[in-house]
């Protein structure tokens, strides 16, 4: 399995290339394409949060935390809430995110479960995709925590191969990341209901919308 430092260095130099696109030729504002860099490496380091260990998981918690309720406030900002209840919101936001979504998942979630799978990364684009609001940003960012997401599968597949000798060994660990189920029942329909609600939310936005994804 390939560790934490490699992860983020491979989704970091993913996201760098995948801000530039966003710029040129995509043409996307620098700005744009600095977030979409930086939601490329978040993306990289996601499945980790299934991790036994506790230093990456409190890290990416205690990022979260603080990123998500701010990717709200221009959806709060055009909904008419106040100033105070914008930074109520954020505040409850970053609690309810770092102690309580975050022990509910240690205890739901196991590593190497369904967190690492294909679905799973469909359901990270599809949240950063519903949460933020600009329309010509949202798919550019969706699909970049994508490709982070996605990069960390590949790694774990890749290391879970023993390259010493003639010929190469499969790990224990083969077959664990990208895949569309895991062993749990439970686990593999939660995840697919969770990826259908998305989805349906996803469908209702684009038809608000008037038929477009937000290009």
């Amino acid at each position: 399995m390939a560790g934490f430092r490699t992860h983020i260095t491979v989704s970091g130099v993913l996201g760098v290339a995948y801000g530039g696109i966003a710029v040129q030729p995509l043409g996307f504002s620098p700005e744009a394409g600095i977030l979409a860099a930086g939601v490329t490496a978040v993306g990289g380091m996601l499945p980790d949060l299934d991790s036994d260990s506790g230093i990456p998981v409190r890290e990416l918690f205690g990022l979260m935390a603080a990123v998500v309720p701010l990717m709200l406030i221009p959806r709060l900002h055009h909904a008419g809430v106040s100033l105070e209840g914008i930074l109520a919101a954020l505040l409850f936001g970053y609690v309810f995110i770092r102690y309580f979504v975050a022990s509910v998942f240690r205890q739901l979630t196991v590593h190497r479960g369904m967190y690492h799978s294909i679905p799973a990364m469909l359901i990270a684009g599809l949240c950063v995709y519903l949460a933020y609001p600009e329309r010509g940003v949202r798919i550019l960012l969706g699909v970049g925590v994508m490709v982070g997401f996605l990069s960390h599968l590949v790694l774990d597949e890749v290391y879970s191969v023993d390259w010493r000798g003639l010929k190469p060994k499969l790990k224990a660990s083969a077959g664990s990341a990208v895949k569309f189920a895991s062993s749990s029942v439970p686990a593999t329909v939660t995840c697919y209901l969770t990826l259908g609600g998305l989805l349906y939310l996803a469908y209702l936005n684009v038809k608000q919308s008037g038929g477009e994804l937000g290009w």
